[in-house]
């Protein structure tokens, strides 16, 4: 076992989770070590403490020395990610012509809802579920419909159908499901049978599915993902991604929303002027990525697996009271603290990812570990809070650490 707990094998050799300072991680300027003070240690927004991905810096640069910066054009994203479905996730169902690049997957997400439905109908989610969902869904007039994970923190086709009655209840033209695949923040990974099982409820009560795939690439060890549009019934299904989880590109704007075959006439109907937001630049780092960076996220899933075991051991030992289940993809931990019994302040409801309450207040004030809270995420969110473990070991043994501290002196 290595100093930071880890056995030999967690650690692989070119692990990017270990390749930079805490001292050169301050040094950035984006949101995630710049929303808290100096002191604490920021594992809470979506973003990775890893180097770019050689391929990433490479095209970047490139792009750069011929000053190639102007309007994006072309396929080559959409092909990129068509060659990586069929290699990762075994699917050819991915048709470049059925394909839209917009801005990011959440102003994707907008774009196609506004596609499907219409100002005042209903948009299913299920909580608890990434704080955007309600933000971005409810700012553009849609009506937020919640159906609850169940107890085992997956999609729970009863509920679900109940929340599609009530979708279509009032005479709304349509209804859509919003779906996080795999689940944010639960980490949980839908099996092709349940994705089956909901594009058969989805049919049946005549609502659209809208599948965010972003964590697709990020699927750890025991588990597979499944693209929603390549399970029988999601023909008329709608699905946009992106490498910018996977490869840490958030700040370079681009992603691509995809269409099942019922469903590309749609997509066509995708305003022209919603292709002019995706930055070049942004295209040029995610194609790279696809194409090129698969080794590089290999050895990131190494990590992180890694990673995931290292935190249930410290939860195990330092975190009396907090539960944790092993997620099956992303970097994000989902911590039940509601046996601390902390009161949530939920005046502000669900989506404002700034808002600290229960739990996440208590790490933040006296632990100085900046957790998302869970209340943001809706409807069961409550008492729990959200980790991001892409980090190194360090920096997570310390978090845990201060965690452990700050619940014994409760």
């Amino acid at each position: 076992m290595d100093s930071e707990g880890r056995t030999t094998a967690d650690t692989a050799r070119n692990d990017p989770l270990v390749q930079l300072s805490l001292d050169r991680l301050r040094q950035r300027t984006s949101m995630k070590w710049r929303a808290y003070p100096a002191d604490v240690l920021p594992l809470w927004v979506a973003e990775m403490d890893v180097p770019l991905a050689p391929a990433v810096v490479a095209a970047l640069h490139e792009a750069i020395d011929l000053g190639d910066t102007g309007y994006p054009y072309g396929r080559a994203y959409a092909e990129a990610l068509a060659d990586f479905a069929r290699e990762r996730w075994h699917w050819d169902g991915l048709r470049v012509e059925d394909t839209a690049i917009v801005p990011d997957v959440m102003l994707g997400v907008v774009e196609l809802l506004r596609l499907v439905t219409d100002p005042g109908d209903a948009v299913v989610v299920c909580s608890p579920v990434y704080p955007p969902f309600y933000a971005f869904v409810s700012h553009d007039g849609r009506e937020i419909v919640e159906a609850p994970l169940g107890a085992d923190l997956r999609i729970d086709l009863d509920t679900l159908e109940g929340a599609f009655v009530r979708a279509r209840d009032d005479g709304r033209r349509g209804a859509a499901f919003l779906m996080s695949n795999p689940h944010n923040p639960t980490g949980v990974v839908h099996t092709r049978e349940e994705l089956r099982a909901v594009a058969e409820l989805a049919r049946a009560h005549g609502v659209r599915v809208v599948s965010d795939e972003i964590h697709g690439p990020l699927v750890l060890p025991g588990a597979a993902f499944t693209p929603f549009l390549s399970v029988p019934g999601a023909e008329n299904g709608l699905a946009v991604t992106s490498a910018s989880k996977a490869w840490n590109l958030a700040g370079l704007k681009a992603a691509v929303t995809f269409a099942g075959p019922e469903a590309a006439a749609d997509l066509r109907r995708m305003p022209e002027e919603v292709s002019h937001g995706p930055s070049h630049l942004g295209i040029i780092a995610h194609t790279a990525a696809l194409r090129s960076g698969r080794d590089w996220l290999d050895d990131l899933l190494t990590g992180l697996d890694a990673n995931r075991r290292l935190l249930g051991r410290l939860v195990e030992r330092h975190l009396p009271g907090v539960t944790y289940r092993r997620p099956e993809a992303t970097y994000l931990a989902w911590l039940d603290c509601t046996a601390l019994d902390l009161h949530d302040d939920r005046a502000d409801g669900p989506g404002v990812v700034s808002d600290l309450a229960g739990p996440a207040r208590m790490f933040h004030d006296r632990a100085r570990v900046a957790l998302s809270s869970g209340h943001v995420f809706g409807t069961g969110g409550a008492g729990c809070v959200r980790l991001n473990f892409a980090t190194s070991p360090a920096v997570l043994r310390e978090a845990v650490e201060r965690m452990g501290r700050a619940i014994a002196d409760l």
